[in-house]
């Protein structure tokens, strides 16, 4: 913005008093151009402030999770001071529903909100969860047995390159399993997925989107993973689970 200040108004010179009107005309002419001149100046002034200030965060962004742009895509902040990195991985999924049940609304049912966020590992073999963000699409005021939030696409961890593996979200009632738009293959992202109710029931999705192996569901039990169902791949574009016989 400092270029501006080499820009100055053009001096209007002395009219002598001995010429002709002719004379004053051309310079009162002169005089409305220089006033015309700093008028354009001021309001060039006006939008180059207005193209140097920061726009306004979109609503719901934080310093935690944000959208790229004006595109639909949620970045996150890692790592979440909530969770304890580990070099099991479980370990770390196991913290992950009492941490996300302390959020606002977590767990208020049809009034309540879903959070999405992502684990991921560094090379140094420890696994991380990034802050949940509760940023999804813009929906009807009030209660609704729909819930959604956007699984982020981008986690801003400065320490170096890290490795994403699994997104996880939230449901905000209790005896909620991972819904069948959860299990579909258009919704999958990542190598796992983790979901968990109130009540901290825990399921996980193996979707194996990218070969022809069944997709697999697991539940949290006894600090055990438990296989519970498979997603056959005719049926990973509809997420219908054959579940496994006793």
């Amino acid at each position: 913005m400092s270029s501006w200040s080499i820009i100055h108004q053009p001096s209007t010179p002395r009219v002598p008093e001995h010429l002709p009107m002719r004379h004053i005309t051309g310079h009162s002419s002169l005089r409305s151009k220089a006033l015309g001149l700093i008028t354009l100046q001021a309001a060039l002034m006006g939008l180059f402030l207005i193209g140097c200030a920061s726009g306004p965060r979109r609503e719901g962004e934080t310093k935690d999770y944000g959208f790229e742009g004006d595109s639909d895509i949620v970045w996150v902040r890692g790592p979440w001071e909530s969770i304890r990195p580990s070099g099991n991985v479980d370990e770390v999924i196991d913290q992950l529903c009492p941490a996300v049940m302390e959020l606002p609304r977590a767990r208020l049912g049809e009034y309540g909100q879903e959070y999405c966020g992502v684990i991921y590992s560094f090379e140094n073999g420890l696994y991380y969860a990034s802050v949940p963000s509760p940023l999804k699409r813009a929906e009807m005021v009030g209660p609704s047995r729909r819930k959604s939030c956007f699984s982020p696409a981008v986690v801003k961890d400065s320490r170096g390159q890290l490795e994403p593996l699994a997104d996880f979200h939230s449901h905000p009632w209790p005896s909620s399993p991972m819904s069948e738009p959860d299990r579909r293959r258009r919704n999958q992202r990542y190598r796992v997925r983790i979901q968990f109710d109130t009540t901290c029931r825990i399921q996980k999705l193996v979707p194996h989107i990218r070969d022809a192996l069944p997709g697999e569901i697991y539940e949290r039990q006894a600090r055990s993973w438990k296989l519970i169902g498979y997603i056959q791949p005719e049926d990973k574009d509809s997420g219908f689970i054959t579940p496994v016989r006793p």
